[in-house]
């Protein structure tokens, strides 16, 4: 730059240039979004047509009321029309409109004094007349159901009693029911039953006998259909159910008889297991049932035992092994004889109408003679039990589980016996059988070991069974496999109901699971209403009840391996009860004992018996803190002894009257400071210091429990007087000391009861 010249700025300042790509040519910038196909216009749509009849504008309209005639409406009258018909009606209005005096109306609503309407008088008397006489769609339908019930108008709607048939009602039965179904007017039926002192209203229920008897006082033939529950349509469908597939199925047998003659050993020795050994007290505290292969000749067959306690508690147990057996085994011990509860098994085998076999069991005992055998053939005959050699028709195996001894023959019989039996049952249609035990299981929750008696159970099959439902989850045969499907005269061990049922109730299939739960249901509906129906306190059992509540109560937790075993132990202290002492199951159910146990026990101070259960280190540590008494038994024998003893210490002590001796008062004395002095004669026994006095005078008691204050013989102090001698006695607290007074000397002691 030349000297003298100024630049603009810093002559070291670079040029400034755009970085980046440039744009030789500019691009127009592409837009997204909707496109613009076309623009059209509205569509015209036509005028709406006037509501009124004329051509002018209509006029103000009020709420309510007719239109109001406006500027350029038509005058009053009917009209313009080509129609011939119409201009001869318009003409008759035009003369009525002429006769009729013209009196300016306003609109319904009032809209204003001055104001004319365009309505005549005659139009809104006519419409008035018409929106009177339209009842609506419900109302006409109301009109035409009377009329055709009623046959027409003007006939009265024939009785349901006039027809002399018989009407069938359902339960339960209510007074408005009964109205509707017999045409008697309620308040005639309430009426009636007032006069016969019932306290009701119409919408009370009626008991069966009762409405049958209203009901023939009016004429009528009631007849009343017992409603059904789910349950019993399930069974009444079972009882009648359609054979799917009709075969011959293995006999059920039940082995019968008295503990300890040898029916667990009998039956170890045909399905060659040692289980007695294992069993605790050497006795059979629940209902087993497994099949045996039993080969007789060159047939092999398959047969179900049912091996059930012989202990007098368990007859429950034993019923219900004889209800779902074919054939009962009674065993009888050759060294004993018929016992009671042989006794009880005849019957129970009886009453259930199966034939039984006699094993003469441990015939190879030194004591089993033939005197003794045929002793025991007498008392058969007694339960009419007649034996074949006795020309009966009762078969006598003579059997030795120790030696081995009437096995076979024992076999043939049952088979010989089943064959004439000829047993049929489905083996396609839905299963149904029966509970023997029901017990909980770690990891598997509630259990039943049942026996299938009809149909076939299938791994998923929805069943009821008495207040549980399920469904199949697995199954598990005697032998410890699990098993798919189930035929008849199968145990099985099932899993996957939702509670534990009671042992001895039936199970079904049905179709799903809301039939299976309606069914349960209604069964623990029908418990709970049963529990809640018990006797309530009037005034003629009030006595009853204020004498039980004076009764002493030993309160029981019962915990225990498997329901029968409940019920059994559950029927064995009842009977432990006396007319002092109650005993009373707080609880009882299935399971080891844990901490609700615990706190239930504490709160009704029972004491907790657990049978082949146990409990943890927690739950005992809890009962010691709370002071609750644990007891845990294997063996039924040692609960009802202990709790027998428990009952007796709940009783109060006997007292026992010791009579000592007899003195004679022969004088008496006051001494001051010291009461009366007593000079008597020792007529019998002895009289003791430390025992009590009774006065009697006159052979009557004036004084009993006594105490002697001082006794001495002459002045000497004495702490016996035996019979000859004479003493001086002071009675303590008791001065009325008369002669000829005779003073008993006795002891009380205090025994428990039943020492």
């Amino acid at each position: 730059m030349p000297d003298g010249e100024k630049s603009d700025g810093p002559a070291d300042k670079p040029d400034v240039t755009p970085r980046g790509r440039k744009l030789g040519q500019p691009v127009k910038t592409k837009l997204a979004g909707p496109k613009v196909i076309r623009v059209e216009t509205p569509d015209v749509l036509p005028k709406p047509r006037s509501a009124s009849r004329g051509d002018g504008p209509r006029g103000p309209r009020t709420s309510t009321g007719p239109r109001t005639a406006g500027p350029g409406a038509m005058p009053p009258g009917p009209p313009p029309s080509d129609d011939k018909r119409s201009s001869r009606r318009n003409k008759r209005r035009s003369a009525s409109a002429r006769q009729d005096a013209p009196r300016p109306t306003t609109g319904r609503t009032g809209q204003g004094a001055g104001r004319q309407s365009n309505w005549r008088q005659q139009d809104l008397l006519e419409r008035e007349r018409r929106l009177s006489r339209a009842g609506g769609f419900f109302k006409a339908a109301r009109r035409d159901n009377l009329k055709r019930t009623a046959g027409g108008a003007g006939q009265r709607a024939p009785s349901i009693r006039d027809s002399g048939e018989p009407i069938a009602m359902s339960e339960p039965i209510t007074v408005k029911g009964l109205s509707s179904a017999t045409g008697i007017k309620g308040r005639d039926i309430v009426r009636r039953l007032v006069q016969d002192e019932h306290d009701v209203n119409i919408n009370s229920t009626l008991d069966t006998e009762l409405a049958i008897e209203m009901m023939l006082e009016f004429g009528v033939d009631l007849q009343v259909t017992e409603n059904l529950t789910s349950e019993e349509e399930i069974e009444s469908g079972f009882k009648d159910r359609e054979m799917h597939d009709e075969q011959s199925r293995s006999p059920v047998i039940t082995i019968l008889g008295h503990v300890d003659h040898g029916k667990t050993s009998l039956l170890d020795r045909i399905r060659s297991e040692n289980v007695a050994e294992g069993e605790a007290g050497g006795i059979t505290q629940a209902t087993s049932a497994f099949r045996v292969p039993v080969k007789v000749g060159d047939t092999e067959r398959e047969v179900t035992f049912i091996d059930t306690p012989g202990h007098e508690a368990f007859t429950e147990m034993r019923a219900r092994g004889a209800k779902v057996t074919d054939i009962v085994v009674l065993v009888v011990a050759a060294d004993d004889g018929v016992m009671p509860q042989t006794i009880e098994s005849i019957n129970h085998a009886k009453a259930a109408g199966v034939p039984i076999v006699i094993a003469l069991n441990k015939i190879d005992k030194a004591e089993a003679t033939d005197a003794n055998i045929q002793r025991i053939f007498g008392q058969l005959t007694e339960h009419e039990l007649n034996p074949v050699e006795w020309g009966g028709a009762t078969e006598v195996i003579r059997t030795s589980a120790i030696e081995n001894t009437g096995i076979t023959d024992l076999l043939e019989i049952l088979d010989y016996q089943a064959q004439l039996l000829d047993l049929k049952a489905d083996f396609g249609g839905p299963a149904e059988g029966t509970v023997l035990e029901s017990h909980m299981e770690d990891g598997r929750g509630p259990v039943i070991t049942g026996l299938v008696q009809q149909g076939k159970l299938s791994k998923g099959d929805c069943i009821v069974v008495g207040r549980g439902y399920g469904r199949v989850r697995d199954m598990i045969n005697d032998r410890g496999d699990r098993n798919a499907v189930s035929a008849p005269s199968t145990p099985v061990v099932i899993s996957g109901i939702n509670s534990l049922p009671d042992a001895g109730d039936k199970f079904y299939v049905v179709k799903n699971l809301r039939l299976a739960e309606a069914a349960a249901q209604e069964r623990i509906q029908n418990e709970r209403e049963r529990d809640l129906a018990k006797e309530k306190v009037t005034l003629d059992n009030i006595f009853e009840k204020l004498e039980g509540a004076s009764r002493k109560e030993l309160p029981i937790i019962l915990k225990s391996d498997c329901q029968g075993s409940a019920e059994t132990i559950k029927a064995s202290l009842e009977k432990c009860t006396t007319d002092e002492v109650t005993i009373s199951i707080k609880h009882a159910s299935v399971g080891g004992v844990n901490d609700s146990d615990v706190a239930l026990a504490e709160a009704a101070g029972a004491i907790i018996i657990g049978f082949n259960v146990t409990s943890s280190g927690s739950v005992r540590k809890s009962a010691e803190k709370q002071g609750v008494d644990l007891r845990f038994y294997d063996v039924i024998y040692d609960i009802t002894d202990d709790v027998q003893k428990a009952v007796l210490g709940l009783l109060d002590p006997i007292q026992r009257i010791e009579i000592l001796g007899h003195a004679e008062v022969r004088e008496a004395f006051k001494i001051t400071k010291v009461g009366m002095v007593a000079g008597c004669y020792v007529t019998e026994g002895s009289i003791e210091r430390q025992a009590l006095i009774r006065v009697t005078r006159n052979e009557i008691v004036v004084e009993s429990d006594r105490k002697l204050a001082q006794l001495k013989r002459f002045k000497d102090d004495a702490k016996e007087v035996k019979s000859g001698q004479e003493c001086g006695m002071l009675i303590d607290g008791y001065d009325d000391i008369k002669v000829g007074d005779v003073l008993e000397c006795y002891k009380v002691h205090q025994e428990q009861p039943g020492a």
